[in-house]
């Protein structure tokens, strides 16, 4: 019995020194300003995580949705994304995010946080990426779309993803690789609008010209609902007249794709890390 017990302690020991290994190999996250306070009238700060290597990353810009939990989607995708060897950022516009309503200044945060990185010595700045969740899907497409926001600006994204966005508020074409999710059931974000921005169809069924444009992938994932890879979102609620529900599976199928794709666009970071 007691060399069992000996034996058992031994090996709990072992495996808390390795989840502590793990836990310490995790890129931690520090909260910055992303501009001086004194020069602007609107500060914006955001969770900044570095990857554990030398040399400059590709970076990734995150984007909440009209909530405003900035601070939950860092635990839930910064961590993971900066796990893979980006540098991570996930900004907090809550000053400006209504879910009914966003606020015009809300449009340039997505290059606030673009002009934030450029600057930094861990960041490549031609890589970086802007990945936004239903109203900050929308400021991340928005950010790209061909139109006057893009046209200005000196930095530029090298991609996008966007989780259940707005589609059909998307009048002109991408001009980045762009990456779409959106669940099969959602009622918010349908995946009927997200298919036709994809075909450059608008509501009318008019054809826009695709010539222009760098083509969109989209995913739609089965039996999912709007705010699918929300996990406080295990009992389904209804909110503002609309379904959100936590879907695993679809959420393990998002994970998947959002890698693949920021490696397709920006490249491996785990071989970069291995450099």
């Amino acid at each position: 019995m007691r060399t069992f017990a000996r034996s058992t302690t031994a090996l709990l020991l072992s495996l808390a020194g390795a989840l502590g290994s793990y836990a310490n190999a995790q890129p931690s996250g520090s909260v910055v300003e992303l501009e001086s306070p004194v020069a602007t009238s609107r500060p914006l700060q955001g969770l900044l995580r570095l990857p554990n290597r030398t040399g400059a990353s590709a970076a990734v810009v995150l984007l909440h949705s009209c909530n405003g939990n900035w601070r939950r989607l860092d635990e839930r995708w910064g961590r993971v994304i900066a796990s893979w060897g980006y540098v991570t950022l996930t900004i907090d516009s809550s000053a400006n995010s209504n879910c009914r309503n966003a606020a015009v200044e809300l449009a340039q945060d997505a290059y606030r946080a673009l002009n934030f990185l450029v600057q930094h010595p861990a960041v490549d700045p031609a890589r970086v990426a802007a990945l936004g969740f239903s109203q900050g899907g929308w400021l991340a497409m928005s950010s790209v779309e061909r139109g006057v926001i893009e046209q200005t600006s000196t930095n530029k994204f090298r991609a996008v993803v966007a989780f259940y966005p707005p589609c059909r508020q998307f009048k002109d074409n991408m001009t980045v690789p762009t990456l779409i999710l959106v669940g099969e059931l959602d009622d918010w974000s349908t995946a009927r609008e997200c298919r036709s921005l994809v075909e450059r169809r608008d509501d009318y069924g008019i054809s826009r010209d695709g010539a222009r444009g760098v083509p969109i992938k989209l995913i739609v994932l089965p039996g999912a609902y709007h705010s699918f890879d929300s996990p406080n979102l295990t009992t389904p609620v209804n909110f503002l007249g609309h379904h959100l529900e936590f879907n695993q599976a679809a959420t393990d199928q998002s994970v998947a794709a959002v890698r693949e794709f920021l490696t397709m666009t920006m490249g491996d970071q785990e071989k970069a890390n291995d450099k």
